[in-house]
């Protein structure tokens, strides 16, 4: 009655989020007492996976996978659940792996519980910590006896290096076919995600055009952070649609988050809120946002952001 971990990749490597899973389900693992295994599909990258804690890795190496079908992948991780007389299943809180959840809760007659940030209370019963509220509250929540699917919040648990030198095995599910059909596929170009980053900096209509987005990328360029914006700033068209963050856009959990020229719209807000640290820079003292901050900085972005680049950049 082990934990198994599903680990999300793209293009032959692990996200940040499918180590943070690892070590989330690794940890639980021991608290309950039994073993971890990590579930890899079409990766070949398997040996990254050793430093967090598998004691077994799972691969399917099958080309019908290739495209994500929430059908196909929910129905090859029932199989292996199966398989391995799992009791826990760990995803993380990536669009994919939700829609993971709830279709692979409905095929399994599962428990599922979403946005977890924490290792479970207690184990009898089985009770966890999770967001809830557009992330304003948290709730501790008891899961049913039989199979439990656990999704868990990014940057809530961290990366923890436990370096086990796992087994590999090959799993071959049976082939189910999905009516869905993937159209098009939008991916983002920056160096960073904003799934995977620690820092994201993100600007609004205060920037006044997209041609001053140059200061915007030279400081997430300086911080290692990816970049992002508002609502009105995508439907204008000055950035992309996936840079667009808030309840209609991304969630964004990220541990620092810089926004600049955002007034800090409800919608926005809400969106963001599970970040850990936030940073408001407004010329407008009444800016919504103001209140949601952890810091704030009167003053306008045209000002402000060249003179703190310089500062960071003295500082490396």
């Amino acid at each position: 009655m082990g934990v198994l971990v599903y680990l999300e990749s793209e293009e032959n490597k692990f996200k940040k989020t499918a180590y943070e899973a690892l070590s989330y389900g690794k940890a639980l693992a021991d608290k309950m007492g039994s073993k971890v295994s990590g579930l890899v599909i079409n990766c070949s990258d398997t040996d990254s996976l050793k430093k967090y804690g598998a004691d077994k890795i799972i691969t399917i190496d099958n080309p019908d996978f290739q495209k994500f079908s929430s059908k196909k992948y929910s129905h090859a991780i029932a199989e292996v659940i199966k398989s391995e007389n799992s009791s826990v299943v760990i995803l993380s809180s990536s669009a994919n792996s939700k829609f993971i959840g709830a279709h692979l809760s409905g095929i399994t007659d599962a428990a599922y519980v979403s946005n977890v940030v924490g290792i479970p209370e207690s184990i009898s019963p089985f009770v966890v910590k999770r967001t809830c509220f557009t992330n304003k509250a948290f709730s501790s929540t008891e899961m049913i006896d039989g199979l439990r699917i656990i999704s868990v919040s990014s940057n809530s648990f961290g990366m923890i290096e436990n370096f086990n030198d796992s087994t590999v095995e090959n799993f071959n599910p049976e082939n189910v076919e999905s009516n869905q059909k993937i159209i098009n596929i939008e991916k983002e170009t920056g160096s960073i995600t904003i799934a995977d980053a620690d820092i994201v900096v993100s600007a609004g209509r205060g920037l006044k055009g997209p041609e001053n987005w140059e200061m915007i990328e030279s400081l997430a360029d300086t911080l290692g952070a990816a970049t992002a914006c508002s609502k009105p700033v995508s439907d204008m068209g000055w950035r992309p649609h996936s840079e667009h963050v808030g309840q209609t856009g991304k969630p964004v959990s990220s541990n620092l988050y810089i926004a600049i020229g955002i007034s800090g719209a409800i919608q926005h807000l809400a969106g963001i809120n599970s970040s850990k640290v936030k940073v408001v820079i407004n010329s407008d003292p009444e800016a919504p946002f103001f209140k949601a901050a952890d810091y704030g900085v009167v003053g306008d972005a045209f000002d402000v952001i060249p003179k703190l680049i310089q500062k960071l950049k003295d500082r490396q």
